[in-house]
């Protein structure tokens, strides 16, 4: 399996597929930190949220990459279960890679404020935070990435639409007073709580519900799959 992993992360490089994403990415952050500077936590909150349509736009490419045709053999030569877990594990590492970037990006545009004093301690908590909303966001995008994918929904019109209205969902239902809050992941929860005082129920709480929420958008991904044949 992880030389399924490794190959499907090389066509995605190799094909120049991961250009997009990149530059999306890079132009969306680049718009952000271009307004002045921000404390970390805050402004990792809100790069966390703006990564979040960027990483389930990269996930769908990255899936997408690989002919149908060889997608079946890959099934038969390590295993249907296999062969899926792979697409997500490939579409995780990816992500993770531009998060990376993500956290690198402000320092060198300076887009953060560094410390007002010697004792501030406003750098490693808004670093820890940062690191968290930003890994928080890494499986939900992946799980809405891959729903999205042609393996999943067939034509690309659909996948646009799925890539859309999850997007768009997650922020509009993530706002404060949202009637159905639990039917989109906790990212606008998560920059909420990175702008202000995060307490560990919270961190563990929100933690939990983007792994349930991603769990039950993987298992719809499975079906599809497993529907589609």
């Amino acid at each position: 399996m992880n030389a399924l992993i490794r190959m499907r992360l090389a066509g995605f490089l190799r094909t120049g597929r991961a250009v997009a994403p990149l530059l999306a990415g890079l132009i969306t952050l680049g718009t952000l930190y271009g307004g002045g500077r921000a404390q970390p936590a805050e402004a990792y909150g809100v790069s966390a949220v703006v990564l979040f349509p960027v990483l389930a736009w990269q996930t769908k490419i990255l899936l997408d990459v690989e002919p149908d045709v060889q997608r079946r053999l890959a099934q038969v030569t390590v295993g249907v279960a296999r062969e899926r877990l792979a697409g997500l594990l490939a579409a995780a590492v990816a992500a993770l890679v531009t998060v990376a970037v993500a956290l690198l990006f402000p320092w060198l545009v300076g887009g953060v404020s560094g410390p007002v004093d010697p004792g501030d301690r406003s750098i490693p908590v808004g670093l820890a935070l940062g690191l968290w909303a930003h890994l928080l966001v890494v499986p939900a995008a992946v799980a809405l990435g891959a729903l999205a994918s042609r393996a999943s929904v067939g034509g690309a019109g659909y996948g646009v639409a799925v890539l859309a209205l999850g997007a768009v969902g997650a922020v509009v239902l993530g706002l404060t007073g949202s009637v159905a809050p639990w039917l989109a992941p906790p990212i606008m929860a998560a920059a909420r709580t990175t702008g202000g005082e995060a307490a560990a129920l919270t961190v563990l709480g929100l933690s939990g519900w983007a792994l349930a929420w991603s769990g039950a958008v993987v298992g719809g991904y499975l079906w599809r799959r497993r529907a589609r044949g």
